[in-house]
């Protein structure tokens, strides 16, 4: 039977914009955004912790508001901005809220601070200049099992200081 039709089985490709960039992925509608961030596009910024939207490992901005990727699905992220950890600076050139993260040494294991990153950047995207008492509610529901906690809000205070400056230093003169 020579039909030059496609397989049935094969996923539709769905078109993502993550980072600034439009990628063409094979994915179910229902797939965990996550799971493609990871697994198709190989970003592992986001983590994978719960499974169930409560952690905040998983923690990416959409249209630059903070969402859980394991619970959302890939279809909702369609024609939207993603921006995960690696959108927002590189290993030699982090953006402030990740730059704050290292000046803190807000890290133990490591594993929260994907979350705690995105989140305080989303805050920061909406309020520049939240009070700490903001910045401690926006964190609330995300887990860190380390201990770091004095550490995370010091990094998110200072982030708020690093963003200042840079305003101050792109601001006409």
């Amino acid at each position: 039977m020579g039909s030059s039709a496609t397989p049935s089985n094969a996923p539709p490709s769905i078109r993502l914009t993550v980072n600034g960039g439009a990628h063409d992925v094979p994915a179910t509608p229902d797939t965990a955004l996550l799971h493609v961030l990871r697994n198709d596009l190989e970003l592992n910024g986001p983590k994978y912790g719960c499974g169930l939207g409560e952690c905040g490992a998983c923690t990416v901005l959409i249209d630059g508001v903070a969402a859980r990727s394991c619970v959302i699905p890939v279809r909702a992220a369609e024609g939207r901005a993603v921006t995960t950890l690696e959108g927002l600076g590189t290993r030699l050139h982090p953006g402030p809220t990740q730059q704050a993260f290292i000046d803190c040494q807000a890290a133990q294991c490591g594993y929260c601070l994907n979350g705690m990153i995105m989140t305080v950047e989303a805050l920061l995207r909406r309020d520049p200049c939240p009070t700490e008492q903001a910045l401690r509610s926006e964190l609330q529901h995300n887990l860190c099992r380390c201990g770091t906690h004095v550490e995370i809000m010091q990094a998110a205070l200072r982030a708020v200081q690093l963003r200042a400056a840079g305003a101050a230093e792109d601001s006409p003169r």
